[in-house]
């Protein structure tokens, strides 16, 4: 806490209030580099001469502008032909010469000027000179008429490449300061970021999404992919492009999934049936034959499989839905084939006969006759379910969720048409809780994971093994995809699970959601940030001055209106304390297989032609259906 104090004192008020630090800084370092490099040339690449008469270069210079003369030592030699004269590069060498008064010469005469019969190199009394004049000689006879500029050209220039290196680095963090100081700087929460510091800090090796703008897609760490995936939008937002992109991964691994497809999208571009993948579909002919007699393997499994399939959805007394669940459970103990339990549920006198001498009996006994009616009639709404499945003598094969989840080969389409939606929900709902539920064990060594992906959730009834997986998923290593359009259709399904399903999932990925409620949850879901801003106040008249203070306040990291504003195929990821916005592509559907191929049933309405009505006539006949085990009279008068 003190080191956030402190941050809004030095930064804001002492120094620099509003200044480009880091600007600043990359000068300052390019000064340094730049001293350090002419330094370098001073010492290694200058003669022993040129080094002594350099300050007088610079001198004779820039103060010749102002004063004609100044006050300079010369060099002297002595000795020779020419008696004393001044030195030149070729009379000296590095060395040193100790002198009467004053500190040593760091040069000494060189051998050529001692074969010229010079014999002494001493530094002249101070003496005036003409500024201008003394100039022009330095320049002709020590420094070969080259200015100064001309010596550490190349160590000016490295230097300002050096700032210019820098500067990249520098301004954006400038500008990312001063924004700090003026919007806020966060202190706690949530951090917004790109999807190429998202990849940095996260280093994802798992599922990853591709985006638009960055090389590398929004990588998630493998070890976290147990944890789950949540994705909420409204239809047409991108759900299934995300999803799309997941399945091509997990369908590169090797590994098995088990795929929700209500809108038949994904079947045509995954389904292999050399990898041995199934189709969970009673109007599919691809559809193996079922039972849910085949799945026990105790007697109490058969309550979770009547809790499957009896819901309490838009039922107000629980009675009428725990007694069907236990009537319906005691039925399946008998083992009985599909058109067995049809059969069963069609006549009362069949289940008494079963029910009778046990403790299921007082739920439909006769003498409470509204009792036995509401308990009989919620136990037949699951009749026209089991009347689609496929009999076995019309396939070829046998599927069961028991045997598959423990071979785990190819990966299950359940699919459904919207037609008979409702009559397929709870046979559709069933499976993925039988799935779920023989999954949740520990896999086997060498086991490869099962992704189980859900899109529009909400077509789907209660599940009451999902809550489990969610939750309790995470040792049995099998991810679970969720898509939803918002958090409504969760609460309407599951009530107070939807809380606990919701945080569950550790990716979180949140696209347009036009629902005010629903943006608002996906709002607080990404998270609130507590930030601090530099608040300025300015005095006018006799008082003129300003007046700096730090102000922190708690706001969400992604407004509400942010959520319900983002185009198609834009979205935010959240995974730990990481939120990044990214855009992704749009994936075309690759066909490879058909969606649907409808099995052929005997439970089809043929239309009659309606003969021509008599006058005063208008009886119109339907001829009854071909034989299908049960009676389908329509009549319209």
């Amino acid at each position: 806490m003190a080191d956030v104090q402190q941050w809004g004192r030095r930064e804001s008020l002492i120094w620099p209030p509003r200044g480009y630090l880091y600007t600043l800084g990359a000068f300052f370092l390019a000064l340094v580099a730049t001293g350090f490099f002419a330094w370098l040339r001073f010492e290694y690449g200058l003669q022993p001469l040129e080094r002594y008469y350099l300050p007088y270069y610079l001198r004779s210079e820039t103060v010749g502008t102002l004063h004609p003369s100044g006050v300079y030592q010369l060099l002297l030699i002595s000795g020779g032909s020419s008696g004393t004269r001044p030195a030149l590069n070729a009379d000296v060498q590095p060395g040193l010469t100790p002198q009467p008064s004053g500190k040593p010469l760091p040069v000494a005469l060189s051998a050529e000027a001692r074969q010229q019969g010079y014999h002494s190199l001493f530094r002249e009394a101070p003496r005036r000179y003409s500024n201008k004049a003394l100039h022009g000689w330095i320049a002709r006879w020590i420094y070969g008429g080259q200015s100064v500029w001309q010596f550490f050209s190349w160590q000016i220039i490295f230097g300002v490449a050096v700032f210019l290196i820098q500067l990249p680095l520098s301004i954006p963090k400038d500008i990312r300061r001063l924004k700090d100081l003026r919007y806020g700087r966060r202190l706690k929460g949530p951090i917004l970021v790109n999807p190429k510091e998202f990849n940095q800090a996260i280093e994802g090796d798992g599922i990853a999404i591709t985006t638009t703008r960055v090389r590398h897609p929004l990588g998630i760490p493998r070890n976290a992919e147990n944890k789950h995936f949540l994705i909420v939008g409204d239809t047409g937002s991108g759900k299934t492009s995300i999803i799309r992109q997941m399945l091509f991964q997990v369908e590169k691994r090797g590994e098995s999934a088990i795929v929700y497809d209500p809108a038949c999208e994904f079947i045509k571009q995954f389904y292999h049936p050399r990898r041995g993948d199934i189709v969970l579909n009673p109007l599919d002919a691809r559809m193996p034959y079922w039972s849910p007699s085949l799945e026990l393997r105790r007697r109490a499994e058969a309550k979770a499989i009547a809790v499957s399939m009896y819901q309490p959805q838009g039922v107000t007394n629980k009675f009428f839905v725990e007694a069907p669940q236990k009537i319906f459970a005691h039925l399946l103990t008998f083992l009985p084939t599909p058109a067995e339990l049809v059969e069963w549920m069609s006549n009362p006198a069949e289940i008494d006969q079963r029910v009778r001498r046990t403790e299921y009996w007082a739920l439909i006994d006769p003498r409470a006759p509204h009792q036995r009616e509401g308990v009989l009639g919620s136990l037949n709404m699951t009749a026209d379910s089991f009347r689609l499945l496929p009999r076995q003598e019309d396939t070829t094969s046998t599927w069961t969720a028991t045997k598959w989840a423990e071979e785990r080969r190819g990966w299950i389409f359940i699919t459904s048409r919207p037609a008979l939606r409702e009559a397929l929900r709870p046979l559709v709902s069933l499976w993925i809780d039988l799935l779920v539920l023989r999954l949740l064990n520990e896999p086997d060594p060498g086991q490869k994971p099962v992704w189980l992906v859900i899109d529009e959730l909400a077509t789907l009834q209660r599940l009451p093994q999902l809550h489990t997986a969610i939750t309790e998923n995470r040792k049995s290593q099998n991810p679970v995809v969720l898509g939803f359009q918002g958090r409504s259709q969760m609460e309407a399904r599951y009530g107070d699970d939807a809380e606990a399903m919701l945080s569950q999932p550790a990716t979180k990925i949140f696209l347009r959601t036009s629902e005010p409620r629903a943006a608002k949850w996906v709002s607080e879901a990404i998270g609130e940030v507590e930030v601090e801003r530099l608040r300025e106040t300015h005095y006018d008249g006799t008082r003129a001055g300003r007046n700096f203070a730090l102000d922190r306040q708690t706001e969400p990291l992604v407004l509400p209106s942010e959520i319900s504003g983002l185009q198609d195929l834009r979205a935010f990821l959240k995974y730990g304390n990481h939120v990044a916005r990214f855009s992704f592509p749009f994936i075309e559907i690759e066909e490879k297989h058909p969606a649907f191929i409808e099995r052929k049933m005997d439970d089809l309405i043929v239309p009659v032609k309606v003969s021509e009505p008599e006058p005063q006539e208008t009886d119109t006949h339907i001829p009854a259906p071909a034989e299908t085990g049960s009676s389908l009279q329509i009549q319209v008068e």
